[in-house]
């Protein structure tokens, strides 16, 4: 029995059009005519004995479970011969070529800043993107190839995505600088204390979750009076009496943006620290700038 036969083109062409799940979106990614991407498509799964893609008339494609399964191995595919063709144009020398990274919106300000820094220092020929988000996007980023590597927290990440924990982010309490607790000496207090207490919500998905967990395990369910998306907007809303908040991530001044001060205060409760992880696709070979990248993370991201 002859093994199938298949192009490169035909692999780079079905990813594009599994990734728009369009066929016009492909050809016009590609810049080849609409026809030639689905006659290359129906060649390759003519070759394999397999459909991949569903035409629907009037509403694009979508993935068959087989053809879900072969664009994750096709991905990996042509990210290997991509870091073949690297591999074989740089013999030793500088990582070249683009780099697409992904991160949570509020890990951020507080840490991407300077990894990229140190990163970009040393593979300056690298072409980094950043794609900022929240957990749900930069979990469909890494799956549809559109990050290739992710720094987000290590909770409801799925069996399909690979992670490497590069530290820990423990809750904290913020008051205003008025608050009676804001003077207590040593400068911390137990989630009972504040049971009545009104609440800044950091409302952001798996966020607000998570907080609210985090005061439900407690026994607490203090009276939320604002919510918002905002990191700095929740600092701002405490600094100016509207209530404490549990953040995760601190940062190194206690002044607002607004110039009022809101106050850290440390937990007596005993609340595992979230992980902070580096994250990609499972089963797919990372281009060694994605490498280079999580090494990075490995090193640096805790000092």
């Amino acid at each position: 029995m002859n093994e199938p036969s298949f192009t490169l083109v035909q692999l780079r062409y079905f990813e594009a059009a599994a990734r728009h799940l369009s066929m016009t979106a492909a050809s016009k990614e590609l810049m080849v005519s609409q026809s030639a991407v689905s006659t290359a498509i129906a060649q390759l799964e003519k070759e394999m004995g397999v459909q991949f893609l569903l035409r629907h008339h009037a509403r694009g494609l979508s993935l068959t479970t087989a053809g879900e399964a072969f664009y994750r191995r096709v991905l990996d595919f042509l990210a290997h011969g991509a870091e073949l063709v690297e591999t074989a144009r740089q013999s030793g020398t500088d990582l070249v070529g683009p780099l697409t990274v992904g991160c949570f919106t509020t890990l951020a300000p507080f840490r991407l800043p300077g990894l990229l820094a140190e990163f970009e220092a040393k593979h300056p020929k690298v072409q980094v993107s950043l794609r900022e988000g929240e957990h749900r996007a930069l979990k469909a980023a890494l799956r549809s190839g559109e990050t290739e590597i992710a720094l987000l927290y290590g909770y409801d990440l799925g069996d399909d995505i690979d992670r490497e924990v590069v530290g820990t982010a423990s809750p904290y309490v913020l008051v205003p600088e008025d608050h009676w607790l804001a003077r207590r000496e040593p400068p911390e207090v137990s989630l009972q204390e504040l049971a009545d207490e009104p609440m800044v919500l950091l409302d952001l998905p798996h966020s607000r979750e998570y907080l609210q967990s985090v005061l439900s395990d407690a026994g607490v369910q203090p009276p939320i009076r604002h919510r918002t998306s905002g990191f700095e907007t929740v600092r701002a809303f405490v600094a100016h009496g509207h209530g404490f908040a549990l953040l995760n991530q601190r940062p190194s001044t206690e002044t607002t943006y607004a110039g009022a001060r809101a106050v850290t205060l440390a937990l007596t409760d005993d609340i595992p620290p979230l992980n902070v992880v580096v994250a990609s696709m499972h089963g797919v070979r990372l281009t060694r700038r994605a490498q280079e990248f999580r090494e990075l993370c490995r090193t640096r991201y805790a000092h």
